[in-house]
């Protein structure tokens, strides 16, 4: 996601009940400018003074000693964050906080006009000051420091097991579908009436090509309408995800000898587990859409409705052979490298259209459901400041997951012994894991189709090769089309 151009740092606030209330907000300040302690044990606390009525551009603004060794708060205005902080260091302040209503931005005026200016400055958000009023009371202390990022959370292990296995499985179940068909194709007519079905749900290459166009069309709308648009995707994910939710737990209810009574209604008759299925479905959807911002849980509910709607998205679509699979990987490699780094150089503020739309554009505080989040287990500045979640697109579950879907497919066609599947699976993993070894690396967010691609691309081909089975695999067995 967005990185703020500055250092990020932790004020630690504590209130004066007993057992006195603490919590840590976000802010930003310059390295250059003042030097902050790395843990708490070194940190020193202040009483905080809240002028948040005034902008501190005059020292006539305040009354007389109101300031003396308190940490203060004061708006953002016109004057500079330098002239602010002389002003309050002449009042006898220790600690200048400086709340702001628009997004966070670095803190870099020109310091060598004000070599005196010693008092450590900060920018923090002015809805954080609310909470904390609110949450801790009039009388707070406060200190900051600034504790060194961690080189790995372990929220990248949770991750990384839920879009394996989410990859794992939905191969599987599109060769449990496969074999399925396979055993049900007895008739010429039946045959006919299956190809026509499949036909529905298989990417050619032209509706390969059509859909990574719409897919940049999407993006550059979203990127200049995100405002409207963002709930026009959010209706669609709870839709979608509630579908495939029910599709999903259908297929592990059929497998339940108990409770298949039926009621019959126009002439159709539904087995009433079902109705109460697809009841609890819809109430999923619904209940998330209304708490989507509650960060303490709503990540649960979210990631169970993508990796539901990721599942029944590789397994409903089929690519007809390796050829489509290229083409489709290769296209959206390059859809993903383009639009992380470069659109930077295009865009007005220097910022990929890739990572805006993610963060959402322009401070927007709605994010699109799109996403696999888990809460970051490491406490940090980043945590508080930008990324409080482990995030990974549908995309980077869904694209390979088709190749993987595919590979079972072929498995199963070809009586293979799982040697595609499970070649191309394991191959997923360790692009996942190169992802995050450059992640820990390069300190900023990755297109992890970079790495999965080319993973199970090779890995897929490489087995292919060795089994002399190319051109079959490349053109496909049954989905000619």
């Amino acid at each position: 996601l967005s990185q703020v151009a500055a250092d990020e740092g932790i004020l630690h606030a504590s209130g004066s009940g007993l057992p006195p209330v603490t919590k840590d907000y976000c802010i930003i300040y310059n390295s250059k400018w003042t030097s902050l302690p790395k843990s708490l044990d070194n940190a020193t606390f202040r009483t905080l003074e809240n002028l948040t009525s005034t902008v501190l551009c005059s020292s006539s603004e305040v009354p007389s000693g109101i300031m003396k060794d308190k940490a203060v708060v004061v708006m953002r205005g016109n004057c500079t964050f330098l002239e602010k902080a002389r002003i309050a260091q002449s009042l006898g302040a220790k600690m200048l906080l400086i709340a702001s209503k628009s997004r966070l931005s670095s803190i870099s005026d020109n310091k060598t006009d004000f070599e005196d200016v010693t008092l450590p400055i900060a920018l923090i958000r002015y809805n954080d000051i609310v909470d904390m009023q609110l949450t801790l009371g009039n009388e707070v202390n406060v200190t900051l420091y600034s504790p060194p990022l961690p080189e790995f959370d372990y929220s990248m292990v949770v991750i990384f097991l839920i879009a394996v296995s989410t990859v794992a499985l939905g191969g599987y179940w599109s060769g449990v579908a496969e074999l399925e068909n396979l055993k049900a194709i007895a008739s010429p007519g039946e045959r006919e009436t299956r190809r026509k079905k499949e036909e529905n749900v298989t990417f050619t290459p032209v509706t390969v090509i059509l859909f990574v166009a719409i897919c940049c069309v999407m993006l550059v709308l979203l990127y200049f309408f995100y405002k409207w648009l963002v709930y026009v995707i959010i209706s669609v994910f709870c839709l979608a995800s509630a579908m495939s939710l029910y599709n999903c737990l259908a297929a592990l209810v059929g497998e339940i000898p108990f409770g298949q009574c039926r009621i019959t209604c126009c002439n159709k008759t539904i087995e009433v587990r079902l109705i109460f299925l697809a009841v609890f479905c819809i109430a999923a959807a619904v209940v998330w859409a209304v708490f989507r911002n509650e960060d303490r849980w709503a990540w649960i509910l979210q990631d169970i409705l993508g990796v539901a709607f990721c599942l029944n998205f590789i397994k409903t679509l089929k690519m007809p052979n390796f050829k489509s699979c290229v083409i489709l990987l290769g296209l959206l490699l390059l859809y993903d490298v383009f639009f992380v780094f470069i659109t930077p150089f295009i865009t007005k503020n220097g910022a990929s259209i890739m990572v805006e739309v993610a963060a959402g554009p322009f401070g927007n505080s709605e994010k699109l459901p799109v996403v696999i989040r888990v809460p970051r287990l490491e406490h940090s500045a980043s945590t508080l400041c930008d990324l409080p979640f482990s995030l990974l697109g549908f995309g980077d579950i869904i694209v390979p997951g088709l190749l993987v879907a595919y590979c079972r497919r072929f498995d199963v066609q070809t009586s293979s012994s799982s040697v595609y599947y499970v070649s191309c699976t394991i191959a997923y993993a360790v692009g996942m894991v190169l992802t995050f070894v450059v992640l820990a690396l390069m300190k900023m967010g990755q297109p992890a189709l970079l790495y999965l691609v080319p993973c199970t691309l090779i890995t897929s081909s490489l087995v292919a090769w060795r089994r002399k089975e190319m051109k079959k695999f490349w053109k496909g067995s049954s989905y000619q089309v």
